[in-house]
């Protein structure tokens, strides 16, 4: 199992400069992060949410704040941190099991130790079988899996997901949001989602961060008090879908829940204020 890391956002502000002048994508956000907790990062096109995956995963450098992984400031890509993007960006001329490999070309280890690697979570993802399959030979959800391997082989201490299902069908992408739970509870590490699908980020996240945009700002943080699995269709789970969504509406949201829904597992959650 990885080591779950502690992740600290601190007055983080981003601009680009566009046209002779700055443009201004995040301002001022502020996010601690506990070991192995999973949150759930929504917000409109244009809120930033993708460009803090790429701070965080350090693809960018210019920026003002502090990130802190483990009371350490990132600096740079490096294997603690994996992602794992919408298009899974596979190679086509490579099988299964050598575009898993490739993510530890560079990594400490005997290469035997290496090849357990890789069969150990290509069993994880559940594609035993198929580890010699190309990637024109997968289905879209298939192919995500062995991305989400790839991301996980070095076991890193936290995993970043920018819209990991969106590109794919509703049945798929339910089925796989099942799947990345057993797999975050399994491996323990700490996960954020970046999503555009509130029930998506209900479902998984431990928080949900509310993002407005121009420039990108928390607007709120929602927390999740659900036991898991998760039931979908449960009434406390449309409470919390629903105050979420109340965020994007010019609507006034609900401000406390009503008495029909509060059954057990909700007795002691209220809408924040």
């Amino acid at each position: 199992m990885a080591h779950a890391a502690t992740l600290d956002i601190t007055n983080l502000s981003k601009q680009y400069h566009v046209k002779g002048q700055n443009l201004s994508v995040l301002e001022d956000v502020s996010l601690s992060i506990k070991p192995g907790e999973f949150i759930s990062i929504v917000g409109s096109s244009g809120c930033g949410k993708s460009t803090l995956l790429r701070l965080l995963i350090g693809l960018e450098k210019d920026y003002q704040g502090q990130i802190h992984l483990d009371g350490k400031r990132i600096v740079g890509t490096s294997l603690e941190r994996g992602i794992v993007f919408q298009e899974h960006r596979l190679f086509p001329w490579l099988t299964v099991e050598q575009n898993v490999a490739l993510s530890l070309l560079n990594a400490d280890g005997t290469e035997g130790d290496k090849r357990a690697a890789v069969r150990e979570h290509i069993d994880l993802v559940g594609l035993r079988g198929f580890e010699s399959a190309y990637p024109y030979q997968l289905s879209g959800g298939m192919s995500q899996r062995v991305a989400i391997a790839r991301a996980l082989v070095n076991r890193p201490e936290i995993l970043l997901l920018d819209e990991p299902f969106g590109a794919l069908d509703a049945l798929t992408r339910a089925h796989l949001q099942q799947e990345l739970q057993r797999i975050w509870e399994q491996e323990g590490i700490t996960m954020i989602l970046v999503t555009h699908d509130v029930e998506e980020a209900v479902y998984l996240g431990d928080r949900v961060v509310v993002m407005q945009p121009r420039p990108g700002r928390i607007k709120r943080i929602v927390d999740v008090p659900l036991a898991r699995p998760r039931d979908r269709n449960s009434a406390a789970f449309a409470a919390i879908e629903h105050d979420v969504m109340s965020e994007f509406r010019d609507q006034p949201r609900i401000e406390l829940v009503p008495d029909a829904l509060l059954q057990p597992e909700v007795l002691h959650w209220q809408f924040a204020t």
